[in-house]
């Protein structure tokens, strides 16, 4: 046996597998906690059996599923992306825990990095369970997938920064106030549940510039109407992306 069999090799692990341990670790405290699984699961399924099977609201033309469930997939993409990332990330940011995982041997962007990764996989449980029931409510979607899940990415980037903006400046009280306002007005305001012809013209025109209804008609012209690539709403989310990703960079405060 050598004299160095047993020498301390300090050090940091390889960036991959720091990266891959945190998102596991923000994939399961996001799974964990009962208001995020309020949020992320029962709200929407709730709103989609509800409003599917109980004619509430008059969604035009054709079956009620197949106007809301790409609505529904939406809210459940501004719930996790959003909501859940602001409110969790607000805490954290008050304890402390960000000032610390900022000091340790995992770069600051390696943990934003390992959210939005947490973000994208209970995205990925959420699309699968809401399809599921939305299939067994009679849901027959067509259109190009490659457009969905285009939407889908940029619909989560445009709230992951919106997320990231709010928790990195405001006090983690007045964010969860103030996401879970947000989150209540876009599911009212954002095309959702209630078809933007059903608000002033005035009132549609500014709507249609928020990233809820972008990405809930994107997803609707998609899935319902058969739209190959709607460009339109794909540049609306475009925008709140870059100006979301790029303001939480600049003014994100992690004490």
């Amino acid at each position: 046996m050598s004299a160095g069999t047993y020498t301390p090799r300090p050090g940091a692990a390889p960036l991959s597998r720091m990266i891959t341990a945190q998102a596991a670790l923000e994939t399961r405290m996001l799974l964990r906690n009962g208001e995020q699984l309020l949020l992320t699961v029962v709200i929407p399924t709730l709103l989609l059996v509800l409003f599917s099977a109980v004619d509430i609201v008059d969604t035009g033309a054709g079956r009620s599923v197949d106007f809301l469930a790409p609505g529904v997939l939406a809210l459940a993409v501004m719930s996790t992306a959003f909501t859940g990332q602001a409110i969790a990330t607000g805490f954290e940011r008050r304890y402390g825990v960000l000032k610390r995982l900022g000091a340790s041997p995992l770069p600051r962007w390696a943990l934003m990095t390992a959210k939005t990764l947490a973000v994208l996989v209970t995205e990925v449980l959420q699309v699968a369970l809401l399809t599921a029931i939305a299939f067994a409510l009679g849901w027959s979607p067509q259109g190009n997938p490659s457009a969905v899940l285009l939407l889908l990415v940029l619909g989560t980037a445009a709230f992951s920064g919106l997320g990231l903006l709010m928790a990195g400046t405001l006090r983690a009280e007045a964010t969860l106030a103030a996401a879970n306002l947000v989150f209540l007005l876009l599911l009212v305001g954002g095309g959702v549940i209630v078809p933007l012809e059903k608000f002033p013209d005035a009132v549609q025109s500014v709507l249609g510039l928020l990233p809820i209804t972008a990405l809930s008609d994107g997803l609707r012209g998609v899935l319902q109407d058969g739209a190959s690539m709607p460009w339109g709403d794909l540049g609306v989310l475009a925008v709140w992306s870059v100006l979301g990703l790029g303001a939480a960079a600049r003014f994100f405060r992690w004490e």
